[in-house]
């Protein structure tokens, strides 16, 4: 896990099941994903909507005025529901601590207890042993 997989909404990429090379049917994807800010991607979510980000004004959506912006609030709900997961706390835990921290959190939250692989977030599965 690494800062640079850190996309603006607040999600670590290193969790993601398209930067394991995985879609969500649980097929492959021709490539894996290396993240939204590695290739300067727009964030599928947030970023196609948000000027302030896509024009690089700021550099995660909690430096925004607005935030949690209505945007942000839509997908934390998604995926507090569907994943265990929230956005908007990622966002202000990298804020109020700092994104080292951060990352040292998600090491442990998402380590696979059978290899030390990380699990995804969105299969709750370790690519590396299982």
């Amino acid at each position: 896990m690494k800062e640079e997989l850190i996309a603006p909404c607040g999600m670590n990429c290193a969790i993601c099941v398209a930067y394991f090379g995985y879609r969500m049917d649980g097929g492959r994807r021709k490539t894996a994903c290396s993240g939204c800010r590695i290739k300067n991607k727009d964030c599928a979510f947030v970023k196609k909507q948000c000027e302030l980000l896509s024009k690089h004004q700021i550099e995660y959506c909690f430096e925004c005025d607005h935030f949690p912006c209505e945007q942000l609030k839509k997908l934390d709900k998604r995926y507090r529901i569907r994943f265990n997961m929230s956005s908007i706390e990622n966002l202000e835990n990298i804020r109020d601590n700092g994104v080292r921290k951060f990352l040292k959190q998600q090491r442990t939250r998402y380590r696979c207890p059978e290899c030390g692989g990380t699990i995804c977030v969105h299969t709750n599965r370790c690519y590396s042993c299982s």
